[in-house]
């Protein structure tokens, strides 16, 4: 296969803490210049998109990538994850109880603000105080109006969701009455080894 054209390149770390801007004709002069750009060793090396992860693991393929592509550099067992939005609380509030509620809040948006999907997954404390947020009280962690935009809906989201919840375990709670009515009041309905709920 024929030498490439050098082209530049941005390569980050695992934790894109590290970022440098490196030129390269192939794929193997990339990962012979990374050990000095980033500090990494030589060996088990990959290459990934930093958008999303794809592994870059041919030449042919490396050559399609346009000039300024941003490259992660993985090493050994090391995978890509998303680039995750961090909230930042400004730390000058007196009222110790609201600020752990404010940081909490802050990491939960933090999470969410790159996949709202997230949000079924929380318990139900979380999404209570995800639901309870003000979002014009939340000025000094999203600035952004798309961002408060967001901070809205993931208080409507959370809320519908933990009322949601809370439907679904009073039903089981119901069904558990039930069941024990009907076990109590009757013998042989069903023995207690095939209880289902």
């Amino acid at each position: 296969m024929e030498d490439g054209i050098n082209k530049p390149y941005k390569i980050c770390d695992v934790n894109r803490e590290k970022k440098k801007g490196i030129v390269a004709s192939t794929l193997e002069d990339l990962l012979t210049k990374v050990p000095e750009k980033l500090g990494l060793p030589a060996e088990n090396l990959t290459v990934v998109l930093e958008c999303d992860g794809t592994e870059v693991d041919d030449e042919e393929y490396f050559f399609t990538l346009d000039p300024d592509t941003s490259l992660m550099i993985l090493h050994g067992t090391e995978k890509w994850a998303p680039n995750m939005p961090k909230c930042q609380v400004s730390l000058d509030q007196t009222d110790e109880v609201t600020l752990g509620d404010k940081t909490q809040v802050a990491n939960l948006v933090g999470r969410l603000q790159h996949n709202l999907c997230h949000i079924s997954l929380l318990g139900g404390q979380d999404l209570e105080l995800l639901s309870d947020m003000d979002p014009d009280s939340l000025a000094d962690i999203v600035t952004d109006r798309d961002n408060r935009i967001i901070l809205e809906h993931i208080k409507e989201a959370s809320g519908r969701i933990l009322l949601e919840k809370r439907q679904a375990q009073d039903a089981m709670e119901l069904l558990k009455l039930y069941h024990q009515s009907v076990s109590n009041g009757t013998e042989d309905v069903s023995p207690p080894s095939q209880e289902r709920v």
